[in-house]
């Protein structure tokens, strides 16, 4: 794989994270936001003129909550809601889960370990610290699921997810690159997780670039050791970018004006 990409200002940035841009932790609620991380990417969206979006499996509200007071785009549940640049809201309709909300339920009142997140638009059953009982976690909910339409599990990383189907990450960026002020611009994704591929499938189809964070097969060009290392990349990216936008935000202002040294006509 290649060294990772260079962050330019006609960069689309989209990030994953849970796993990409803080560490995974023992539970959802347990995930600790690094100091410096809320602003370096307030100083990212601003330098890429708004072109900067979490893309997620939490809901819009969860991320709200970790990167208070900082407000971005985000598609979240895989895209099956949004926050758009322009604060517009577009969403999914919501499936009926309330059966693989019992069977989770069920499942995790006879075995400790087992973890049920419920959320707007979908509800995943997490078995981190049960991983033997992945094969028991699958089956389960493959029952519930079959012979449905309109939903569809997702396997991550230790949690299956009963989600709305044809929901995706790579649907979620591909639709952000139709709108201001993605539209044009190159795409960067980056991810940590199985349920991350289709994202760095569509940012390089789109000809952008993928990052995989961590160990594990991918689609990605370039790889990123951890997600302490992809906070670093995006701080040094902070730093690299503030000339950069401080040009164009020049250049904007002369053309805007006339060129320096002209006659106004």
């Amino acid at each position: 794989m290649l060294l990772l990409p260079t962050v330019l200002p006609d960069t689309a940035l989209f990030l994953d994270f849970d796993g990409t841009l803080v560490d995974i932790a023992a539970t959802p609620d347990a995930v600790r936001v690094p100091g410096g991380l809320v602003s370096t990417l307030d100083a990212l969206h601003r330098q890429l003129g708004g072109a900067l979006a979490i893309v997620t499996g939490r809901p819009i509200a969860d991320i709200d909550q970790f990167l208070h007071p900082l407000l971005l785009p985000v598609a979240g549940e895989h895209g099956a809601q949004y926050r758009m640049a322009d604060g517009s809201r577009p969403s999914v309709d919501q499936p009926p889960l309330e059966d693989a909300v019992e069977a989770m339920s069920e499942l995790a009142a006879q075995h400790a370990g087992l973890l049920v997140e419920r959320k707007p638009h979908s509800v995943a059953l997490h078995y981190r610290h049960a991983p033997q009982l992945e094969a028991l976690c699958r089956a389960t909910m493959q029952q519930i699921v079959a012979g449905r339409s309109g939903v569809e599990l997702l396997y991550g990383k230790c949690v299956v997810e009963v989600k709305p189907a044809g929901i995706h990450k790579g649907q979620a960026i591909a639709y952000f690159m139709t709108t201001e002020p993605f539209a044009g611009r190159v795409p960067i994704f980056a991810g940590d997780d199985v349920t991350d591929e289709s994202g760095i499938a569509a940012a390089q189809q789109l000809g952008g670039r993928g990052i995989k964070i961590g160990e594990g097969a991918s689609l990605a060009q370039h790889r990123c050791l951890s997600s302490a290392a992809l906070r670093g990349w995006l701080a040094s990216a902070r730093t690299t970018l503030a000339p950069l936008a401080a040009s164009v935000g020049r250049d904007a202002d002369e053309a805007a004006a006339g060129q320096p040294g002209s006659e106004a006509g």
